[in-house]
């Protein structure tokens, strides 16, 4: 027997899942099958590619029954929230929705003597590797608009979530998508890189670590594969003086603590306008104060174990560093705290960005929150970040909203809204967040290269 992954329980501590790696030379024929079914499922009409693919997702969802559940043993989010399924058929299906527009040729012109267009191409075959905190919905962003596009897609799932891929895989399969144009793989590192060095691949999708995505693009250095990131992050809220602060205080600490804080674009800072801070900060404590952490089985739960032992230790370890520095923690810990993976939320102020746990990712239920005066200074704060994925703006005021967010070095700019992908608009970060854009208009590009043709007629 080769090497093995294993899914260790943040429930217990159990071994949930384990699945056997596949050979390097399974790996590479894994890939080969996808390259050579890759033709036939692009010819296929594209409405046939959309319908098979939604019949697929339709699938997933008749299995949310189980998947709940089985979410809460492998990476440890409460049953109570009902699983993914939402979100994963919500961005599905608007990436059906305007597949034939986003995909049309681009005309540039055509009379007696030419014809001229560009065709959007699939690049062939997509790889994505995709992440455990929320293993469908980050899956479905690129799987669903890749084989919409005409790509066939290789899918390697964190070993945290280890039996998602799987279960993408049979629902898939089962609906009537061929079974090497949606292949689930378990891989080594080793040979994930050996496959990505190897040119088995078109085009990389991945989500997860920094260093994750800068060992991606090691492996692809002169294979000229495209190579899309969405790495860390590190969001701002920012709550100006004129906002609702009940709607600010719900859905910012929501943002920062639902998951247990392992949202991709989950609210790790917050700036208060010193005219709202002291009941911001009294009514943020109010409501963590009000969580139940617990058991991700139990329906009275809203706050399950972080995913693995080694994250929550990292939070323990900033927030011990900042109150040692000067910070005030305002959460005492909670009696299922059992210094594992069950780990209090906390709320943090008197805090600077001299402490790790305002500059580094923390991707846990702790934030930070401070005071300031202007905007000029909450901007100046925002950009203080090697991370840029979102920032959600409280204000009234929508010009000021969008003056202020030009201002804001981030993929996406919320205005009295949170931790939201909207399917409609390009997911996308800067600086260590990474390169790339996922679904909206954009996201079909990036999955397919233009093809020009330049036609002249014979006219005599």
């Amino acid at each position: 027997m080769g090497q093995m992954l294993k899914c260790v329980s943040p429930i217990d501590g159990s071994v949930f899942a384990e699945r056997e790696v596949l050979s390097r030379e399974a790996a590479f024929e894994a890939a080969a099958r996808a390259r050579a079914a890759q033709g036939d499922w692009a010819a296929r009409p594209l409405q046939e590619r959309t319908d098979l693919v939604m019949a697929g997702v339709a699938a997933v969802g008749a299995m949310n029954d189980e998947i709940v559940p089985e979410l809460a043993h492998m990476m440890g989010r409460p049953v109570r929230y009902g699983g993914e399924f939402g979100g994963f058929h919500e961005r599905a299906s608007h990436m059906a929705e305007i597949a034939e527009t986003s995909l049309a040729d681009i005309a540039v012109g055509e009379d007696e003597t030419f014809k001229r267009y560009i065709k959007r191409i699939p690049h062939g075959v997509v790889f994505v590797v995709a992440p455990w905190n929320y293993p469908y919905m980050t899956a479905i962003n690129t799987v669903a608009p890749a084989l919409i596009a005409g790509n066939t897609v290789v899918l390697k799932h964190a070993t945290q979530t280890l039996l998602v891929g799987e279960r993408m895989a049979r629902a898939f399969h089962s609906a009537g998508v061929p079974e090497d144009v949606f292949q689930n793989v378990f891989l080594s590192h080793d040979v994930t890189n050996d496959l990505i060095a190897g040119n088995a691949f078109d085009f990389v999708n991945f989500t997860g670590s920094v260093g994750g995505g800068q060992a991606m693009e090691r492996a692809a250095a002169g294979t000229f594969t495209g190579v899309s990131t969405e790495l860390g992050g590190k969001d701002p809220g920012y709550v100006m003086e004129d906002a609702d602060l009940d709607a600010a205080v719900d859905t910012l600490i929501d943002g920062a603590m639902f998951n247990s804080g392992q949202c991709c674009c989950g609210i790790e800072r917050i700036y208060v306008h010193e005219s709202l801070y002291d009941a911001f900060v009294a009514k943020a404590v109010e409501v963590v104060k009000g969580y139940k952490l617990g058991n991700p089985l139990d329906s009275e739960t809203t706050i399950g174990p972080m995913a693995n032992v080694r994250f929550a230790d990292e939070v323990r370890a900033q927030i011990a560093e900042a109150v040692e520095a000067g910070a005030v923690a305002h959460i005492e810990t909670f009696p299922e705290d059992d210094g594992g993976a069950y780990l209090t939320p906390q709320i943090l102020t008197n805090v600077t960005h001299d402490m790790r746990v305002m500059r580094d990712e923390s991707f846990g239920p702790v934030v930070g929150i401070m005071k300031v005066s202007s905007d000029d200074e909450a901007i100046a704060l925002m950009n203080d970040s090697e991370f840029g994925l979102t920032a959600s703006l409280w204000t009234r005021d929508v010009d000021r909203a969008a003056k202020v967010g030009d201002r804001i070095e981030t993929g996406t700019v919320f205005m009295n809204r949170a931790d939201y992908l909207d399917p409609g608009l390009c997911w996308t970060g800067c600086k260590n967040t990474g390169r790339g854009g996922g679904l909206s208009v954009i996201g079909y590009h990036n999955l397919t290269r233009p093809k020009s043709y330049h036609l002249k007629k014979v006219t005599g």
